[in-house]
């Protein structure tokens, strides 16, 4: 009843006074109604647009993007309403809406909710059309580094803040645009100058700090590559010149930065690096680390100033912190005292000298003490006595010949290395004893590279997995290795003569660092050598045809900038990897292996220079990778007689970005292969056949595969068969199979035949024959729909773990298939794209 009058005085209202009507229609239940049907609506709405937002946020900050202010402003927004949206709702459906004990209705709570959600609903839509505009959620950062975070592991010495002092009134001197550090190596250059940038950022002297270190062999490219990241630039491996002009230009935009280019041991041209400074630029100011006061004069810098050894004072106090406070408590504190002066005030000695002893009873103090005091080398390659005997001690202190192993190793292959490096070539050389499993022997290694980081004899790297040795810890090393395990090395020289005769035959490793070494011209006579490590400055490494031929104990091979190889007998060798390696400032890694691959790390297509040809013999290589190689054919075996062991032991073969290359094997190195287990072929673009066709075998040719249980075929646009020839082939251990965008391969027996009644394209293998075996696949829908074309008859499919099809224009299952007796145990993990059933029986 009460509803009725309340329709006739709207209309009343409505003819007499219209703006009074607006506000009494919402006493109308049909409008209320409506209202709050419009707001669950609104709302569901927009909580769809903010799980949208949230997704795509959540996956920019996932790779360290930061998210546009308007995006977490709309959000906020966002959840404020839906919050207030759902306690409406909620609230709604609890509150008495009638009076009179139930007889009318309530006209206010009425009024009061149905105008709430009305302006709720406009608060809704209004936000819901706002997320239209948000097409961008985040945008790329160029996070500082840590160090400019935080100053750990930097102490403030009387003598270094005063230093500090001096390099800040420099350096905001309107007339100076270049200032140098120097000092002797260890002396804590590097720290000094990170802990001024830090404090100078706080300060906020420079708007933006970056920071490179140069080295003894300055690399132009290098440099500019970590200044430009840095900045948020992107250099492709374009020529010098054009890098620098586009540095140039990108630092000039700065109005405020500071550039430290850390460890220069030789004029370094800043124009060619491309740093503009001085009238150039009068906001760009320069910091220079040298240990040569000489060298940042030739770079015109005039402020330069001079970092000296710790006072005793100071000394102790660091001594303290390495080792613990609990030093001035024990029995051993005098020694302790005397160690600490031993030092000769040098960071570098102090912080590892103090971990060696850690721990000791007072007889291990006094022993270290002594030999402190009695260096075995004096003034090694300018490393004063002390630091030498501080170092030396720290490497005899070392729990076990596996870390002191690794430790000497980390010396041969530079200062700064990656773990995977450091992996390969400590499992080439046999340093971990009864590991077998590569995930062991991972773990081994971390532990024991970890455990150097502690001990201050390795620092951790820029980058992930990356670590480096100090300068002076690595000439050390170096010494060490020398003297001890009759190791040859060469790093950064032009002019050098190898051993005579009698010290070649006790080698046991010989590494060339950044070398100008053009070719290898005598034949090596190197029975004991175990290890060796060539990395040359230039495009371009021959080495002769008897290079290896005394060399029965090689295991380890690393090569870089090779021109040619032509590799003989090497029995001990047990893995070889041949790859490009791509500049870590390259945006674009195919790109840069494509260059790079047709520049300087080209190796002769000639057949007479293959990769690997008769004379090559590796008869305990297991694993084989090949990387972006500019090569015709990596094997050409088809003159041997059956079964030489030329790769028996091989079980993990991977080649991939090999673009030049129309076969992987030879139809006589199959029979080589017993012990392969993985193959994999990826981005090879003009391959056309897996095995090359014999010509002279005119009898069908078989090829068994006894213990391939991984085969992985990725991006190879031209594969068309396995082999060329009529021939069949056997699987029977296979489990794990991948295909994809190999669009002309036919995996699978069809029913094309050709006149004589030969298949017109023979499949890879028998998916009958293999079936009982598969444990994991990842098909294209071709692919599949090839394999299921025949009728599988009382076929079991033991397990499946998973099993993945791609999504092209053909459907995963064909329309007139037929199941019969398919018995599957376990199929978990599906990925179905699509699928259409037609006539599909059990």
């Amino acid at each position: 009843m009460l509803e009725i009058i309340v329709t006739l005085v709207l209309e009343l209202v409505k003819c007499l006074a219209p703006p009074t009507e607006r506000q009494l229609v919402y006493l109308r239940k049909r409008n209320y109604n409506a209202n709050l049907e419009n707001l669950k609506a609104e709302m569901e709405k927009l909580k769809l647009e903010r799980t949208s937002i949230q997704r795509r946020v959540s996956e920019a900050k996932e790779k360290g993007e930061e998210i546009e202010g308007k995006v977490e402003k709309w959000l906020v927004s966002a959840n404020g309403i839906i919050d207030r949206a759902a306690k409406f709702v909620e609230d709604e459906e609890s509150t008495n809406k009638r009076c009179l004990k139930g007889l009318c209705p309530n006209l206010k709570t009425r009024y009061q909710l149905s105008k709430k959600a009305e302006t709720d609903v406009k608060a809704l839509v209004e936000l819901g059309e706002e997320v239209k505009k948000l097409d961008i959620v985040s945008h790329r950062t160029t996070p500082e580094e840590i160090w400019l975070k935080s100053n750990k592991g930097y102490e403030a010495f009387e003598s270094r803040v005063s230093t500090l002092k001096s390099i800040q009134n420099a350096l905001t001197d309107v007339n100076v645009s270049i200032i140098g550090v120097y000092g002797m190596g260890g002396i804590g250059k590097t720290t000094l100058v990170k802990e001024f940038a830090r404090q100078a950022r706080e300060k906020k002297l420079f708007d933006r700090v970056v920071f490179s270190e140069v080295s003894q062999t300055p690399d132009i490219k290098k440099i500019q590559g970590e200044i430009a990241e840095k900045l948020g630039l992107e250099l492709s491996n374009e020529a010098e010149y054009r890098r620098a002009s586009r540095l140039y230009e990108r630092l000039k935009n700065e109005n405020k930065i500071l550039v430290i280019l850390d460890n220069i041991w030789k004029h370094v041209d800043l124009e060619t690096v491309g740093i503009p400074f001085g009238n150039d630029h009068k906001g760009c100011r320069l910091l220079l680390t040298a240990r040569d006061n000489n060298v940042l004069l030739s770079m015109g810098s005039k402020d330069n100033f001079l970092i000296g050894n710790l006072n005793e004072e100071e000394a102790w106090r660091l001594f303290k912190i390495m080792i613990g406070d609990d030093v001035d408590n024990c029995k051993f504190k005098s020694t302790a005292i005397n160690v600490a002066q031993a030092c000769g005030g040098l960071p570098i000695a102090l912080t590892t000298v103090s971990r060696a002893p850690r721990n000791k009873s007072l007889h291990e103090w006094k022993n270290a003490l002594r030999e402190l005091q009695t260096p075995s080398v004096v003034n090694f390659e300018g490393v004063p006595a002390e630091t030498y005997s501080s170092i030396e001690l720290s490497f005899k202190y070392l729990k076990g010949e596996q870390l002191k192993q690794i430790f000497l190793l980390c010396s041969l292959i530079g200062n700064s290395f990656g773990l995977m490096d450091l992996l390969r070539y400590s499992m080439g050389l046999g340093i971990f004893h009864g590991v077998n499993k590569m995930e062991d022997a991972r773990n081994k290694l971390y532990a024991l590279v970890h455990e150097l980081r502690d001990c201050c004899l390795l620092l951790e790297g820029d980058r992930n997995e990356t670590f480096y040795m100090h300068d002076v810890v690595c000439d050390v090393a170096v010494s060490i290795a020398c003297r001890g395990q009759h190791v040859f090395l060469v790093r950064n020289d032009a002019v050098w003569e190898w051993p005579d005769g009698d010290a070649l035959k006790k080698c046991y490793a010989i590494s060339l660092l950044n070398s100008s070494i053009h070719e290898v011209s005598l034949e090596f006579e190197c029975p004991q050598l175990e290890f060796l490590h060539i990395d040359i400055t230039f495009a371009g490494l021959n080495i002769p045809d008897n290079f290896f031929k005394e060399m029965k104990k090689l295991r380890v091979i690393e090569f870089g900038q090779l021109r040619s190889l032509s590799l003989g007998t090497l029995p001990k060798v047990t893995r070889f990897c041949r790859e490009v390696k791509t500049p870590s400032t390259s945006p674009n890694r195919q790109e840069s292996q494509e260059v790079l691959t047709a520049s300087s790390n080209e190796i002769s297509s000639d057949t007479s220079t293959l990769l690997f040809n008769e004379k090559v013999v590796l008869p305990n290589l297991e694993a084989l990778e090949l990387n972006a190689i500019n090569v015709d054919e990596i094997w050409h075996y088809n003159q041997l007689p059956a079964m030489v062991p030329c790769l028996r032991s091989l079980t993990r073969l991977i080649v991939w970005g090999c673009d030049k290359l129309k076969y992987i094997f030879s139809a006589s190195t199959i029979q080589s292969l017993e012990q392969l287990q993985h193959l994999e072929i990826r981005l090879c673009k003009s391959l056309q056949e897996i095995i090359s066709e014999n010509r002279t075998d005119q009898v069908t040719a078989y090829f068994v595969f006894p213990r391939v249980t991984t085969l992985k075929l990725e991006g190879l646009p031209e594969l068309r068969c396995l082999y060329p020839g009529i021939h069949t082939s056997e699987w029977p251990a296979l489990k794990n199979l991948a295909a994809c965008n190999c669009d002309k391969i036919t995996l699978s027996q069809n029913d094309e035949n050709d006149q004589f009644g030969v298949p017109a394209q023979q499949p890879l293998f028998s998916f009958k024959k293999i079936l009982p075996t598969w444990r994991d696949c990842a098909l294209s829908g071709k692919d599949i729909t090839m394999i299921l074309q025949d009728d599988f008859h009382n076929t079991s499919l033991a397990v499946f773990n998973d099993y993945g099809f791609g999504d092209d224009d053909l459907p995963c299952f064909p329309l007139a298939f037929t199941w019969r007796s398919f018995t599957i145990w376990n199929f978990s993990s599906c990925r179905i794209v699509r699928t259409k059933w037609h006539g599909f029986s059990f």
